[in-house]
């Protein structure tokens, strides 16, 4: 089976009772950034030393049916950086994967930074749409920010700090 679990986004004490114990019987770990969930796990006190693989954009597509098969004979845990695989994380292509040879694909809930910012927003949160990164080139950012003028739902984006100022003039 695959497991998609949600890490803490900035506060270690979010990390749920689930992903401590899924990380303490964990045989395979696939992650982002296999440094990061070795400080993870340090930082959780987890004694288990699971199989660590690295899982991100410029390996995903490749690494996908080898999780696969391993899924096959064993849980495999997938972990992105901070908060949820799949969500503009790498994760996707494991999934689909999964599903299309009829591996098993369970969840285990936690942090996520959408649902974080749509609730402080103070915007309307009965419908939204997540638009993940906007693109970092300007005519490319500016054309995608254009298309979305005329939706009506609030929308929830992911911007890095260093653009961020740049983005919103653009808006």
């Amino acid at each position: 089976m695959i497991i998609l679990a949600a890490t803490p986004i900035g506060n270690l004490g979010d990390a749920s009772q689930r992903l401590i114990d899924a990380l303490e019987n964990a045989q395979v770990v696939a992650s982002e950034d296999t440094r990061t969930t070795q400080r993870l796990l340090a930082a959780l006190g987890i004694q288990n030393r699971p199989r660590l693989i690295a899982l991100h954009d410029h390996n995903e597509k490749a690494r996908a049916a080898e999780l696969v098969e391993l899924a096959r004979a064993t849980d495999v845990l997938l972990l992105s950086d901070a908060g949820m695989p799949t969500i503009s994380d790498p994760g996707f292509g494991v999934v689909a994967t999964a599903a299309g040879a009829g591996v098993a694909v369970s969840v285990l809930p936690g942090p996520s930074a959408v649902l974080a910012a749509l609730a402080v927003s103070g915007l309307p949160t009965d419908r939204f749409t997540f638009e993940g990164f906007v693109p970092r080139k300007a005519g490319e950012r500016r054309s995608a920010l254009s298309a979305l003028g005329a939706e009506r739902r609030t929308m929830v984006f992911f911007e890095s700090p260093s653009r961020l100022a740049t983005t919103l003039a653009d808006m």
